[in-house]
């Protein structure tokens, strides 16, 4: 079992050994702007985002770890609502290190937690609402029924952001609109599929789990169309044989 806090270091571009939270939360931050798209997924070696359904089976203390600290560098966590019943997300909250950090550091004390679903099918009595420390935002379209956004605007804002699915210019100019311009999204595929596809994200970051999965689980992206979109690799990080890649786009 690995300890809470497992030992990361840099292999590039600036070597470094046992990287505390001051230095790793650096690398993550090195040419990022004051409005930023970032997107955060685990994959096996052989490209499943998934183990036994879910991407948490992939995850270790050293990816946690890094989850944990991209938290602290955002205004909005952005999650499409499969991931948030798959992954089981609740109340999202950072813990009260992170805390303090954010507010020493000029972010709200919390995140906000968006969460985007086409036809806002959400149970507004689900705990990733009803134990928010902050009011959460539902990103939906158009399409959905007046019923089901007029049930969860009771619990989050609700805003329509594209016809029959997400445009995410839209939904980044209203949360942008809110001050929410650093964007932190943690899946899933689909939703990244149309970041790609809609070319509106700045920054993939990678962990990729010392694990040959098989089966059919799915990458990373999802419906996203085969148009390239050029990354650079601006950092990689270790923790024993899992790997902790950063790439920026290629402008």
């Amino acid at each position: 079992m690995r300890s809470e806090r497992p030992a990361i270091d840099a292999l590039w571009p600036s070597p470094a050994s046992d990287l505390d939270d001051v230095a790793v939360i650096a690398g993550y931050e090195d040419g990022v702007s004051d409005a930023w798209v970032r997107v955060n997924f685990v994959s096996s070696i052989d490209g499943s985002a998934t183990q036994a359904g879910r991407s948490g089976g992939l995850s270790d203390a050293a990816d946690k770890r890094v989850f944990a600290l991209l938290r602290r560098l955002c205004d909005v966590v952005l999650v499409g609502a499969g991931t948030i019943r798959v992954e089981g997300y609740g109340g999202m909250r950072v813990d009260p290190e992170s805390e303090a950090w954010r507010k020493a550091n000029g972010f709200a004390p919390q995140p906000t937690l968006a969460i985007v679903s086409g036809a806002a099918d959400l149970d507004p009595g689900s705990d990733v609402f009803t134990q928010a420390p902050v009011r959460p935002i539902v990103l939906t379209t158009a399409a959905a029924s007046e019923e089901r956004k007029s049930a969860l605007e009771q619990v989050a804002d609700v805003i329509v952001c594209g016809e029959a699915s997400l445009d995410t210019t839209a939904a980044l100019n209203a949360l942008a609109d809110r001050g929410l311009r650093r964007v932190h999204c943690e899946g899933g595929p689909h939703l990244f599929g149309t970041f790609v596809a809609e070319r509106t994200l700045d920054e993939l970051c990678l962990t990729v789990s010392p694990v040959l999965e098989g089966g059919l689980g799915k990458r990373i992206i999802d419906g996203a169309p085969q148009l390239p979109l050029d990354m650079r690799l601006a950092q990689v990080l270790r923790s024993d044989d899992t790997l902790l890649l950063r790439y920026v786009r290629e402008r």
